[in-house]
């Protein structure tokens, strides 16, 4: 997998730290939480559940024990720290379209709020510094927005982008457009 050529420099090796589960299997996993919107939790009990998504992963659910949670989330932090995410997301795109599927007609636009814990309880006792907080409705949210662009007939992710999430949508939208679109769908956030 071209991806794990990506990520090999900055995963644990022997000698560094003890190597949980194989790279390919943990990058899948992560490929899996963004493409069905998983949390840590729910991407392990999915992979208990899902003999189509073990598969994928490469875990006969017989002989090999799904990773945790923990294990996950470090996974998605090792790649935060290093900000990996975007080359992933950009190779994952580069692949898709050289196997044909060319993303470049309407898109639709929108925006999902990440809620993140509002407490102080971290080791420095502060409060994440790329959180904020918004409305949305008559209820308050902390955290960050995932704003996403979507082909319009494949559905596929074309792009994507994070924020704060008191950053309105409409901020964002030319981030989301590759520029060659026929037609935008968005709702009311994105209008002016």
């Amino acid at each position: 997998m071209a991806l794990c050529a990506l990520n090999a420099p900055h995963y644990p090796v022997a000698g560094r730290e003890r190597r949980q589960v194989a790279l390919e299997r943990i990058l899948r996993i992560d490929l899996l939480q963004q493409w069905f919107d998983l949390s840590d939790p729910g991407v392990e009990e999915a992979l208990h559940d899902s003999v189509s998504f073990a598969r994928f992963v490469g875990i006969d659910l017989g002989s090999k024990t799904v990773p945790d949670e923990t294990t996950v989330c470090k996974f998605r932090h090792l790649l935060e720290r290093h900000e990996l995410g975007s080359r992933l997301f950009e190779s994952v795109q580069t692949h898709l379209q050289a196997q044909g599927l060319k993303i470049a007609r309407g898109t639709i636009v929108d925006a999902t709020i990440i809620n993140a814990p509002s407490s102080t309880k971290s080791r420095d006792k502060t409060r994440d510094a790329d959180m904020h907080q918004t409305r949305k409705g008559q209820q308050w949210y902390f955290g960050m927005k995932a704003h996403i662009g979507v082909d319009s007939q494949t559905k596929l992710i074309h792009s994507m982008v994070a924020t704060a999430a008191n950053v309105a949508d409409s901020a964002v939208l030319p981030d989301l457009l590759h520029g060659d679109e026929t037609r935008v769908w968005g709702d009311q956030a994105y209008r002016g």
